[in-house]
């Protein structure tokens, strides 16, 4: 600029783009020549300088080489990667399929729904889960894969930044095992009555420990004022384990009169009764009056030491010995609970029973032996023993595999099912090595038929061939569950009933995109109020403000201006910490993820707006201004991502759960036909489905277009040739029809799916535009800010802009 003044920095850093410098000073261009940039310079004290600055690079040819190279290079990554990510999802969708067919694609107990609308596909919740396959990215969102092996843990939804999964029981409109209970964990139609722990079919010690404490708060408030009554106790806590020691101890903490009743002699409940050295707890967990558990995980034997001096140095009233019997209310409202050996008298109740019950047992002659368990507490005291175990379940491939390690065993594990579909992908891992090396020998299909005091005779179907197989043996442990407690709980008045389940909507909810413009207009509305209070400066010409009385309180280099720069540069700092809170390998769990998300958003809407003030409403070609508009960028990614991008992958996992829903159909539209025709729909579903996955999962986009135009082709001749086989093999024109038209359906579904994948992954680069964008802006903003700590005394010592 002619006549401007530019420090020995800027003209430095002209040098570095161009050629060599010097010295500069205040500089006033002289000419401009083909051979070179060349400019007057004059120190501070009219002594002249000067700057040559001569041209220099590589040719012209070198640099499109490199160009190219670079270009192709991305490219190639690119497409890896596109194609690496379709086999995975390839994969996941053909597990999801296998987990529907054989019916462990959702838990029994507590089961993750996935709302759509508004899922990022940022793959949090996938890292999250303690369990593998649970949860996997399908078309850039989360879907459910195996919900067989949720526990409950609910990571899943704590670290969702976006709250898009909910942790639930599932659908209960048709299941009489779970109690109907309200929000206090009180059943219905029963006032006073409350249960806590596993029998309220929410499963982990965490969950069992927030109910007992949940249930003490809650009774505590009830029996506040209330004048107390001889002989009559605020509160008859029944069950020692988790639920009910956290129970108890809240009591204590409130100065209740209560009493804990259990079977055994001592607390812990079914925990008492793991095996040896199991870790039970991997989660951080508060217990009344102890605090926060100090340790994240917790084998047995800690936990129960733990627990037992925590009740001995509190005095709990623990009645030992004490089997619940059943429980009745008077006139005057008070329960009289009653046990084998005595009753108590209590205003409210908490059932804290579990949901094990006694142990299911076989029903086959000769279980009444004594080498029969139902339980395994040390592995380590059987050794050189032919041991059997019995079950499917995580507690039975536990007991297998703890037994398989002991010196002398030889262990088998029987299931009456093809595959083990309920337990935790550690225990499959671990079962499947064992199995593979001979330790341990697993024999699924099978039945047991009788005991012995020296065999045990199985009935077997599968690899073993059909009919019995008998073993020698010396033990047997059934670990096939237990019978819960339903009709005790019914008999006190514990509802089961469908009907009085309190109704859980789990709907979608939307982006959220309202309340994020409704956040975006308060702060926005805020910076223009303040840019209208100063409008008489900020609508001025750039040569025209310095002469306002208010350019030295709202220059970008002194005062409030500053303070506004400095407050962006901060809330830029702020908003970066959110990558730092979502990483699982920082560690940091302050705080939700989903709080953590809504800071992200509002900080960076607020250090944009800063920084437009900042620059005086007027950002010029300068770092600064540069910054400024990768922050506006950003701004517009981060939009698309947060808020629009979920259409699309919305889209395309609604038509792969229709693409599923049809094969489903396929396999049940014949329930009813004969062998003949059971043989045709056979052929039109393995037909169909081989062609589909053999040409959806293509690794380009190029490819993608040629797989459907030639899937197209073979679909049409496929169809006319199962027509052709249907009336070959005398299959009805009716069922014909009704197996084609399924099968036409799930080609459409398969050929949308495709078509919303390739949208999503265009417009997936709006990651890489955010991701690279904020690397940028950072660079921009360091560079911006070292540029005025080390000249912003040259400039607040003169006049001008």
């Amino acid at each position: 600029r002619s006549g401007g003044r530019i420090p020995w920095g800027a003209a430095f850093a002209l040098s570095l783009w161009k050629g060599h410098v010097e010295e500069s000073a205040e500089v006033v261009p002289e000419r401009v020549s083909p051979n070179g940039l060349r400019h007057a310079c004059r120190r501070r004290h009219n002594e002249d300088v000067r700057v040559h600055v001569f041209p220099g690079g590589p040719p012209v040819s070198w640099v499109v080489l490199a160009t190219i190279v670079v270009l192709l290079g991305v490219a190639l990554l690119a497409a890896m990667s596109r194609r690496n990510e379709l086999a995975r999802m390839g994969a996941s969708v053909r597990t999801r399929e296998q987990a529907v067919e054989q019916g462990s694609d959702k838990a029994q107990l507590q089961y993750p729904v996935v709302d759509l609308s508004r899922c990022l596909g940022c793959a949090t919740c996938v890292a999250a889960c303690p369990e593998d396959g649970v949860l996997e990215l399908v078309h850039g969102q989360a879907m459910v894969v195996r919900g067989a092996r949720c526990m409950g843990v609910s990571s899943c939804e704590r670290e969702c930044p976006v709250g898009a999964i909910t942790i639930t029981l599932g659908d209960v409109s048709e299941r009489k095992d779970i109690p109907a209970l309200t929000d206090e964990l009180e059943s219905v139609g029963a006032p006073g009555l409350f249960l806590a722990g596993e029998v309220t079919a929410h499963a982990l010690i965490k969950t069992a420990m927030d109910h007992g404490r949940a249930v003490g708060n809650e009774v505590a408030r009830r029996v506040q004022g209330e004048e107390p009554e001889e002989g009559v106790l605020d509160l008859c806590v029944v069950g020692a384990g988790p639920a009910g020691l956290s129970c108890s101890l809240e009591a204590k903490r409130h100065g209740l009169s209560f009493v804990t009743l259990d079977q055994e002699h001592r607390v812990g409940g079914t925990v008492a009764k793991y095996p040896r050295r199991k870790l039970v707890m991997t989660q951080p967990v508060d217990i009344p009056i102890y605090g926060h558990f100090k340790q994240r995980s917790y084998s047995k034997e800690e936990l129960m030491e733990l627990w037992e001096s925590l009740a001995e140095r509190e005095q709990l009233p623990l009645h030992g010995g004490q089997v619940f019997q059943g429980l009745e209310r008077d006139e005057d409202g008070i329960f009289n609970i009653q046990t084998q050996s005595r009753s108590y008298r209590a205003r409210n109740v908490c059932l804290a029973l579990g949901r094990r019950g006694t142990p299911r047992k076989l029903g086959v002659p000769g279980e009444e032996l004594s080498k029969v368990a139902y339980s395994l507490i040390d592995a380590h005291s059987y050794q050189g023993r032919r041991l059997l175990v019995v079950g499917g379940g995580d507690s039975a491939v536990e007991a297998a595999l703890a037994l398989a390690e002991q010196p002398g065993n030889e262990v088998t594990l029987s299931y009456r099912k093809q595959h083990f579909l309920r337990i935790r992908s550690r225990n499959a891992q671990r079962l499947q090595e064992a199995s593979q090396s001979g330790q341990l020998r697993v024999i699924t299909n099978s039945q047991v038929l009788a005991i012995t005091p020296s065999e045990v005779q199985l009935d077997v179907q599968g690899d073993y061939g059909p009919g019995a197989l008998r073993l020698p043996n010396d033990e047997v442990f059934v670990m096939i569950g237990g019978t819960p407690p339903f009709e005790l709980l019914e008999a006190a008045g514990v509802s089961f009933d469908p009907k009085n389940e309190p109704v859980e909507e789990i709907g979608e909810e939307g982006t959220g995109l309202v309340r994020a413009l409704t956040l975006g207009l308060g702060l926005a509305l805020m910076a223009l109020v303040f840019a209208l209070w100063h409008r008489d400066y900020y609508a001025l010409a750039l040569h025209e403000k310095p002469a306002h009385p208010k350019h030295m309180l709202l220059r970008p280099g002194q005062s409030v201006g500053l303070g506004l720069g400095i407050a962006a540069t901060v809330l830029i700092g702020l908003n970066l910490l959110y990558l730092v809170r979502r990483s699982p390998r920082m560690g940091l769990h302050l705080g939700s993820l989903q709080a953590w998300m809504t800071g992200h958003v509002a900080t960076g809407i607020l250090a944009f707006l800063c920084a437009m003030l900042h620059a005086a409403m007027e950002p010029k070609a300068t770092v600064g201004g540069y910054a400024f508009w990768a922050m506006a960028a950003l701004l517009v990614t981060g939009a698309v991502g947060r808020y629009f991008y979920s259409y699309v992958p919305r889209a395309a996992n609604g038509r792969e759960l229709e693409l599923a829903e049809f094969k489903s159909k396929l396999g049940r539209i014949s329930e009813e036909w004969d062998q003949g025709q059971q043989q045709f729909k056979d052929q039109v579903r393995s037909r169909v489905t081989e062609l589909i996955d053999r040409r959806r999962w293509k690794g380009s986009f190029l490819g993608r277009v040629v797989s459907l135009v030639g899937m197209q082709i073979e679909m049409r001749s496929l169809l006319r040739s199962l027509s052709q086989q249907g009336a070959q093999q005398g299959v009805t024109e009716f069922h014909v029809r009704e197996s084609l038209r399924v099968a036409k359906r799930a080609f459409r579904a398969t050929v949308m799916a495709a078509h919303f994948e390739d949208l999503r992954a265009l417009l997936n680069t709006w990651r890489y535009l955010h991701r690279w964008g904020s690397a940028l802006l950072i660079l921009l903003v360091l560079v911006h800010v070292v540029y005025a700590l080390t000249y912003g005394a040259f400039f607040f010592g003169r006049s001008g802009p």
